[in-house]
């Protein structure tokens, strides 16, 4: 699939259907992570793959607001130090660019930061320094999806040339 494309059609699902993603595609999917920018190369997120159903719905008892991650036919807790002002970008990064990676070979996905950091320590031995940052559920959807229809605000209402209130007129874009 084309980058812009798969970009401007992804979507956020939550239902998956019960179709095994393939060894290649997670493989994959962590390596759209690993590939991610980090502030000053700094490389510090980590990544836990749960692919085991009992560890899957482990995950999902200790979430506040991913119990649907249940579903999923695996999920990523994406880790990152909070020592660094920037981890919640970098894991931003890591988070979109495995989601694209997976949307690229029709897996779709969902995130959530809701969690019960005591219980997702103590349950996937997360060391301390490292944080619980977002969760990724994949899988195969549960209905065709075909991306075409988001529902966005017009781009006349979220961007603006040279100054905030001034809108773009996109037929006047220098090249």
């Amino acid at each position: 699939m084309d980058a812009y494309e798969c970009v401007i059609t992804k979507l956020d699902v939550r239902e998956f259907g019960h179709r095994a993603v393939p060894a290649d595609v997670k493989a994959k999917v962590l390596e759209a992570g690993r590939s991610s920018p980090t502030g000053m190369n700094t490389q510090h997120w980590r990544f836990i793959l749960l692919q085991e159903p009992a560890n899957v719905t482990k995950l999902a008892k200790d979430s506040t607001s991913g119990k649907w991650v249940e579903k999923a036919n695996f999920a990523i807790i994406i880790l990152t130090n909070p020592k660094y002002g920037f981890h919640g970008i970098d894991a931003g990064r890591a988070t979109q660019n495995m989601q694209l990676a997976a949307w690229n070979f029709g897996v779709v996905s969902g995130m959530y930061t809701g969690v019960n950091t005591e219980a997702l320590r103590r349950d996937f031995a997360i060391p301390a320094e490292l944080n619980p940052t977002i969760i990724i559920g994949f899988g195969y959807p549960t209905r065709k999806i075909t991306g075409k229809k988001k529902n966005r605000l017009p781009l006349s209402q979220v961007a603006y040339a040279e100054r905030y209130g001034n809108p773009v007129d996109l037929k006047k874009l220098s090249g």
